[in-house]
């Protein structure tokens, strides 16, 4: 009796570390889209107007000096800054939405921009670190380190399963 040709593929192995990161990914990637739409709609509008009016229906005073500068400073930004503030931000949050489709997919090329993306902010969240403060006041960056050591843990983790992880690939 022949035997069939076609050999069972082996299930993929649960990775919910991978499933946290894709969906962590997923997560970031919506809320910059959502922020780009709502920066591409403030692009028209008069900003100083707006946080006039935000101020007073938070019932504080506008013509107080600090919310008075921070008036002055929408003053300064133009339509187009803001238009490519928000092209810029839909760009970020598009290409982490796809990432993170990427990675729940398990596509191979996700696993490598995955690890690259992560890898990216390592050196300079290093340098933020170590860098001398520039005020004798100056607290330790607590939510940097702890940043810094998400990105590790990242890169750490993808790199030593990618065989694993992304084995029907190869």
């Amino acid at each position: 009796m022949a035997q069939n040709a076609k050999t069972p593929t082996a299930p993929k192995k649960r990775a919910p570390m991978l499933y946290l990161i894709s969906g962590i990914k997923i997560f970031k990637g919506l809320v910059l889209l959502l922020a780009a739409l709502g920066i591409f709609a403030l692009a028209g509008k008069d900003l100083e107007d707006l946080f006039d009016q935000f101020l007073r229906w938070m019932h504080l005073d506008p013509e107080n000096r600090f919310f008075g500068n921070i008036g002055d400073w929408l003053g300064t930004i133009t339509p187009t800054n803001l238009r490519m503030l928000a092209s810029g931000t839909f760009l970020c949050g598009l290409f982490l939405l796809v990432l993170g489709l990427g990675l729940a997919f398990r596509a191979k090329w996700a696993i490598w921009l995955a690890i690259g993306e992560s890898a990216f902010f390592i050196p300079i969240e290093i340098f933020e670190l170590v860098r001398r403060p520039e005020t004798p006041h100056h607290q330790f960056p607590i939510g940097l380190l702890v940043v810094l050591i998400i990105n590790v843990v990242i890169v750490w983790y993808l790199f030593e399963n990618r065989q694993r992880l992304f084995r029907h690939h190869h």
